[in-house]
Order: structure tokens, then sequence, then C-alpha cells
């Protein structure tokens, strides 16, 4: 997946981008000799896990890509994820992930912050990428511990200091996906490195707590939490799959006083994404809108057409103006036929 093949684009300078303001500062670990460009990374509430659509012969839609990414900073979205697993960078060659990238970072970098998943359960792989993705001028790397094949807890930290090496990082902690817990002891030793930025926290409340309290910054990478661990249990924000849908709202729920009633009417469809695998829920419904061409890489599918028509009902009470509709008509439920399946843009 790597080595061999050749990425010829030019580097591009890294451009500022606007922060977040109001909220509480972060705490700072006593262990944290962190950087200028990390401790700025630190004031991002709103980060969308952002899709990645498809032209109809596989490969990547920029056109579409782009106009999702403008209603992203329309409506508030501070940062993006590139190629994660709601971008389906592990379905994408590296010379796809990284141009992605680079493609991002030189329509949108002085708009918004660009993190690109550049990490691997491959440590070389990781490097590779990740100092790539640095010199394509990404702002920040969302790093992973090694999935399938695990390791102990010295060499997931050598594993993610090796990519730590090259820019500011945040660590991707998902044992739902990975299989392992990066446990807290692990964070609290990766937190001495002045390319720390945080961690993207999966294991809820109490987790995000514990590190929040010794300085850490955590996103919650748990949207149906994500309200309660920004008000109450010390969570900066949210690196989000729900703010493909509604940006402004998840925004809201972000930013501002703290809003239960908000949180409440969005639980419906935070269940409804994330009844299947992510990132099925978030690629259909993005369909649905006319957002992307339905087109999936396997192995994801379109849900079923019972589950999308309960979405039309679901959208219409969050309110469809919040959302991405770029169909003629308005959302629709479609057809199964509708929907087509590729193996990748090298088809």
């Amino acid at each position: 997946h790597f080595g061999s093949r050749s990425f010829g684009s030019k580097a591009l300078q890294p451009a500022s981008a606007p922060m977040s303001a109001g909220g509480p500062p972060t705490k700072q670990a006593k262990t944290m000799p962190t950087s200028p460009a990390a401790l700025k990374l630190r004031q991002l509430r709103l980060m969308t896990a952002i899709k990645t659509p498809y032209r109809l012969d596989g490969d990547i839609d920029f056109v579409a890509f782009d106009r999702h990414v403008e209603h992203q900073i329309k409506h508030g979205v501070e940062a993006l994820i590139i190629g994660g697993t709601t971008g389906e960078g592990h379905l994408m060659s590296w010379d796809e992930h990284l141009s992605l990238i680079a493609h991002t970072k030189a329509k949108f970098g002085d708009r918004i912050v660009i993190v690109g998943n550049t990490g691997s359960n491959h440590t070389a792989e990781s490097i590779y990428a990740t100092k790539k993705g640095f010199a394509l001028g990404m702002d920040c790397a969302l790093l992973i511990n090694p999935y399938y094949g695990k390791t102990s807890a010295r060499g997931i930290i050598m594993h993610i200091e090796a990519g730590l090496k090259y820019g500011p990082g945040i660590i991707y902690n998902v044992p739902g996906r990975t299989g392992q817990d990066i446990k807290p002891e692990v964070i609290m030793e990766l937190s001495k490195h002045e390319n720390f930025v945080g961690v993207k926290e999966c294991m809820g409340h109490e987790r995000i707590k514990l590190l929040s309290d010794q300085g850490v910054a955590c996103w919650s990478g748990n949207d149906d939490q994500c309200h309660l661990s920004r008000r109450e249990y010390g969570a900066v924000g949210v690196i989000s799959v729900t703010s493909n849908i509604v940006p402004g709202l998840v925004r809201e729920l972000m930013h501002g006083e703290r809003n239960d009633a908000l949180d409440a009417k969005l639980q419906p469809l935070y269940t409804w994404l994330f009844a299947e695998p992510n990132p099925i829920g978030v690629n259909t419904m993005l369909m649905m809108l006319g957002a992307a061409h339905p087109v999936f890489r396997l192995p994801y599918t379109h849900t079923s057409k019972a589950v999308r028509e309960e979405a039309l009902g679901l959208l219409k009470t969050v309110g469809l103006e919040h959302c991405p509709v770029f169909r003629e008509g308005g959302m629709a439920a479609l057809e199964d036929s509708d929907f087509k399946h590729v193996l990748g843009g090298d088809e």
C-alpha cells in the first residue's frame, strides 16, 4: 500500500485557519511540552469526519466533495477529518488518499483546518503517509493504534510516536474497530510529546473525564454522547459523523449555552445513522439528499428502503433547512435499483 507508490504533488504552504472561540480553556497537562500548533488545535470544538463521495465510475467526485465542504464551512464547522473511517480512507490507495488531502488543503486550507487520517496498523506505512500529508500542507494527523495485528502498550507508544515526529497529531481511540483500548497510562505517556494534540475518545464519558482532568484535550467520538461529554465531562468538542448532515445544529451543541432540548431532538437521528455500521447510514442519507451520487465502494452498501423511508420523516422533524439538500425536488428515499456498487477508482 506504500513505498513503491510515488506521489509527485508540489508541497503546499500551510495556511492559517480560523479557530473557535468561547468556552472554558482546556487544561494543560504538566508533562506537555506543547508546540504552538498543537495549542491552537486544542481550541477546535467541531470537526467533521467528512464523507468522500464517488462518481458513477467509482473515482472520487471532487465536485460533490467541494460542494459538501462549502456547506460545512457555511454552517460553522472548524475542521475536517480527511479519509477517516467515515471518509473511507481504508478503501483508497495512498495516491487517492493523499491527493484528497492535497486538494482540500489547496482549495479550503485558508478557511478550515485540515486533519489527514494518515494512521495505519503498519508503522512504516503510517510514517510514509504522515510525512507526505504534512509535506502537502495538512495541519494535523489522525493517528491510530495498530488494529488486527495488535501490539503491547510499549509497541503502541512507539508506533504513535513515530507519526508524532512529523507534526501535530490527534490519537484515535476506537476499540470497537481496532479491538484494543489505548489505556489512559499510554495516553499520558504520549502526551509528553510536543506534537501531541489530544485524543478522539470513543470509550465514553468517564474516560473523557479521567483524561481531561489530567489536562488531555479530548474530542468525543460518540455523537450521541457528545453534548454531555462537552458540558459535563470536560470534552473540548466532537469529531462528528452527524455534522455531515446537520453541521449547524451540531455546532450549536458545542458552542454557546447548554442545549438539552436540541440534544434530545437529535437522538433519533443518531440512532438511525448508527443502526448499521458507520458509514453506511451517513452515506445512504447523503445520497438521499443528493449530496452524493448513489455509489458505494464495497464492502459498504445501502440500507433497506423501509429504513430509508424512516429517514424522510426524521429529517423533516429535525429540519431539512439544516441539511445539504442538493437533489432537485428535495430528499428522496430512492429505489434499491438506483444504487451502484463499485470496487474502487481503479476498477
